[in-house]
């Protein structure tokens, strides 16, 4: 089934307030411009990846409680790669900043970090303001239905509707994730089955 732009629209109405507040947040994303903001985001990439969201947020507020108390991440997360990510990260967040603001590829920069991988790049790009799509697996498996890749199914939508392509990935993501959509089958539910992520919960 393709997803149409009334289709769309659809999905919105069934979201709520949600999608209400998800295509404000995601409309309005701007680049980093604080070197504790910049590091913040992609810690909490890096704290979602392969996690459930739920349990990555409490993770992430420890981490971030730690480190801004200049203790290492180490004490409080037991996963050594992402542990030593983060502190790298942390330790060097103005430099980083700096070569991020300057680098002509912002996407490819991002996948310069420690532990931010072909996926993620997407993601932390995405929460920087580039109009992107994560091909996250609910989003390949919409795009794999109309035999298009996740950045040209958002890119489509977002021809139609007027909304940026990241904020179109933003709404098929959490309607999949709150069961509104089913992304396996691709058909449309209308309404929420799941509980409700937070919006720092973004896969995000």
């Amino acid at each position: 089934m393709t997803i149409t732009a009334s289709l769309f629209r659809e999905i919105i109405a069934a979201l709520g307030e949600q999608a209400a507040d998800d295509i404000a947040w995601s409309e309005n994303l701007q680049p980093p411009t604080d070197a504790e903001d910049f590091a913040s985001e992609a810690i909490f990439v890096i704290c979602n990846s392969g996690m459930k969201n739920t349990i990555a947020v409490k993770i992430f507020a420890k981490v971030m409680t730690a480190i801004q108390g200049g203790i290492s991440a180490f004490a409080v997360f037991g996963h050594p790669g992402k542990a030593k990510a983060i502190d790298t990260i942390w330790r060097t967040r103005d430099e980083l900043l700096a070569a991020y603001l300057a680098a002509p590829d912002k996407i490819e920069f991002c996948a310069s970090l420690p532990w931010i991988g072909g996926i993620t790049k997407y993601h932390l790009a995405k929460n920087f303001g580039a109009d992107v799509a994560k091909p996250d697996v609910h989003l390949q498996r919409l795009a794999d239905r109309e035999g298009v890749t996740a950045q040209f199914l958002c890119d489509r939508l977002a021809s139609e509707t007027g909304y940026r392509a990241a904020t179109v990935d933003v709404v098929l993501w959490r309607a999949c994730a709150n069961g509104v959509l089913n992304s396996r089958t691709g058909e449309f539910l209308g309404t929420r089955t799941a509980e409700p992520a937070t919006q720092g919960e973004l896969g995000l």
